[in-house]
């Protein structure tokens, strides 16, 4: 298998994309990751840009140790030598040269002639090479340029000492069948090629930058360009996590190998957003916070009964623990039966049913059911029923404090309504439910609290009421609303009360 280098350019083509500067400590922190991801070359940034730069291309040389630090520079001698200087203590330096080749950037660039911007790219190579051994050379705009006459400055460069040759597709104008067939004509038509790296970089301008570099590397290249999260100019670079895990993948349709770890790729993506600012969003491939996530019932219970048959990928490879079953209201039985399981809780086939049934009824009123959900929804959904349930209650509120509420109970089989006044909307629930029952009680403590996360988080309301005598009762209710919790609640201690009457 040919070996790919994997070439990582989030400091330099990234970070120049965030409107920001990232500190030297910031960019030696992602290096050390980059590191340990397994990356063959980072590219540090373009020193004779600022003296910031230049200064942490030279930090990153010196402190970052088992790869190849490169810098990018113009086709300008200053460039190149400022460059230098910055990658002296580089354990394995690397000079990344070049000038635009297509005829739009030539004239309206450069205003430079084909042959004038041919021998200022022969010119930086052979300055480059005068202080490195190995020295990258780029077309900026190759895939817009004229083959032949990128292919006769390719050879030029060649011979001129550059080793490795990086064709981009800098605007993202590409699609994977016309890369492929470029890569595949310099292939065989730039004589030397084969004894030097060739590499693609390619822009995500039309969002095909992983497919392109793909149809480069199966065409022959040996090195690809990116960036971790695809961050970088206007629409972003290759996301490199993706052209590693599809390689993965499909390892005997490309016949390359890399360094890569996978399972660092999760915590380089993360510490990346973190510290550029740029969020991942939820949809990302690979590492999205959705990318091993299945909400449909149909994909739940494939996934639990055998992985491969949603995931290609084991959420392992790239350091995510596991999947994770998203309980909704498109769950099944199966996926709520398995996560209940995982929480200690195992029932049987009847309890089963009835504790879906609020499951359901639960997840209808909110977009994804949490554990902490399922923990209070198990504490209620098995209760034994005492005679007396909530059916549906309306509130009406005027003034500040005043409230009406209507209340529907089944009680003994039988449903009935009745409406009552009271200080605030939970007073006249209450008070509706007395009149329902015939019962006035004493409440002696009311709580309210919520148990899981997000807008729409589930209200516990706890009630604690005692009526003629008897022991005091407590009674229980969750809901997203918090008056039909306090409803719940109080309906729940009412019903113990009628069970302690009949006894």
């Amino acid at each position: 298998m040919r070996k790919l280098n994997i070439f990582d350019t989030t400091l330099r083509d990234g970070e120049q994309s965030l409107g920001i500067t990232l500190n030297i400590k910031e960019k030696l922190e992602i290096g050390r990751q980059l590191v340990r991801l397994g990356v063959d070359v980072i590219e540090a940034g373009f020193p004779a840009s600022s003296p910031g730069d230049m200064n942490a291309v030279k930090r990153i040389a010196q402190e970052i140790r088992g790869v190849s630090i490169c810098g990018l520079t113009r086709a300008v001698e200053k460039d190149i030598d400022i460059c230098a200087e910055a990658l002296k203590p580089a354990e394995a330096p690397r000079i990344h040269t070049g000038l635009a080749l297509s005829p739009i950037h030539m004239k309206y660039k450069l205003r430079l002639e084909p042959e004038q911007a041919a021998e200022a790219c022969v010119m930086a190579v052979k300055h480059a090479k005068k202080y490195v051994n190995d020295v990258e050379f780029y077309p900026e705009d190759a895939f817009r340029s004229d083959r032949h006459f990128l292919a006769g400055v390719l050879e030029r460069v060649i011979a001129s000492g550059a080793t490795v040759v990086n064709i981009p597709d800098t605007v993202g104008y590409a699609t994977p069948w016309e890369f492929g067939e470029l890569i595949t004509f310099l292939m065989n038509n730039v004589r030397g090629i084969e004894n030097v790296t060739v590499s693609v970089h390619c822009h995500n301008d039309l969002g095909m930058a992983t497919a392109n570099s793909l149809a480069g590397i199966k065409a022959g290249a040996t090195q690809v360009e990116g960036t971790i999260n695809g961050i970088g100019e206007r629409a972003g670079n290759t996301s490199l996590e993706e052209v590693i895990m599809a390689i993965y993948t499909q390892r005997g349709l490309y016949d390359v190998k890399s360094n890569i770890k996978t399972q660092e790729i999760m915590a380089t993506s993360r510490l990346v957003s973190k510290i550029t600012g740029v969020p991942i969003p939820s949809h990302k491939a690979i590492v999205g916070s959705n990318a091993f996530m299945h909400a449909s019932g149909i994909h739940q219970d494939g996934v639990l009964k055998e992985s491969s048959t949603y995931e290609i990928i084991d959420p392992a490879l790239v350091g995510v623990p596991r999947n994770l079953i998203v309980l909704s209201a498109r769950s099944g039985r199966h996926a709520l039966k398995h996560r209940l399981e995982e929480l200690g809780y195992n029932l049987g086939s009847e309890n089963m049913n009835t504790v879906y049934e609020k499951f359901l009824q639960l997840a209808d009123q909110k977009q994804e059911v949490f554990d902490e959900d399922l923990h209070a929804l198990m504490g209620y959904a098995l209760v034994e029923k005492n005679g007396v349930n909530l059916v549906s209650i309306a509130v009406s509120t005027s003034g500040v404090s005043k409230a009406t509420a209507t209340v529907t109970l089944e009680v003994d089989d039988k449903t009935v309504s009745d409406a009552a006044i009271g200080n605030g909307p939970v007073d006249a629930v209450f008070k509706a439910v007395d009149r329902l029952l015939g019962k006035t009680v004493t409440l002696e403590d009311y709580t309210i609290k919520s148990i899981s996360r997000g807008s729409e988080a589930l209200g516990d309301a706890t009630v604690k009421v005692r009526y003629e005598g008897h022991e005091a009762v407590v009674g229980r209710g969750i809901s997203t609303d918090i008056i039909e919790a306090s409803a719940k609640a109080y309906v729940n201690a009412m019903s113990k009360l009628k069970v302690l009457d009949e006894k």
